[in-house]
């Protein structure tokens, strides 16, 4: 399933993800809540253990399930959509379950993924995100290195205000090259 309308937002946490996808939701974009978080808050209230910090692999399965069956129900969506981490997430640096490989190899997203860098000065930790900003430069390097290993092409968000940021996207989300396999007629800068 070649989804070259689907454009994933992804990168390490407290990048600004959740407040870009906000705004794009407010400008009328069709957008697909973070499921990581959400794993974490259900886990959290329920006493589960499926949590990074209790049982890793339990939280990536779950994280990954979801956002395989997410994507298969919006498989007929034609509009451009605008998600908040999704399947890719879920792997961690080529040493996923053979299931979750075969999940990002056969759900693919458009080749354009836009990850907004680590930006000191909007990082904070709270109860779901209990990572060090060193820890979020590391997950940003790492699921960098992830994106190029599946054939995306990861484009940095510049830093900014919320708004200019959302332009940024909406500039480079542009609809597929009918020849190009699902990239953008414009090819915004390459992350480092």
């Amino acid at each position: 399933m070649n989804k070259p309308n689907f454009f994933l937002l992804t990168g390490g946490p407290g990048v600004g993800k959740t407040a870009l996808i906000e705004e794009l939701r407010r400008r009328g974009e069709r957008v697909v809540e973070e499921t990581h978080r959400r794993v974490i808050r259900e886990e959290v209230a329920s006493g589960g253990s499926a949590l990074p910090w209790i049982d890793q692999d339990a939280y990536l399965a779950r994280a990954c399930r979801e956002d395989i069956a997410i994507f298969e129900a919006m498989v007929g969506v034609e509009e451009r959509v605008f998600f908040d981490r999704g399947i890719l997430d879920s792997l961690v640096d080529g040493q996923a379950p053979d299931w979750m490989e075969r999940a990002a190899q056969t759900h693919r997203y458009s080749r354009v993924v836009f990850t907004p860098p680590p930006w000191p000065e909007i990082y904070a930790q709270d109860a779901e995100r209990k990572q060090t900003f060193e820890d979020c430069l590391a997950t940003h390097a790492a699921i960098t290195r992830q994106l190029r290993r599946l054939g995306y092409e990861p484009v940095d968000v510049p830093f900014g205000p919320v708004g200019d940021r959302a332009d940024f996207v909406l500039g480079a989300a542009r609809p597929p090259a009918a020849d190009d396999g699902g990239g953008s007629r414009r090819r915004p800068a390459r992350s480092r």
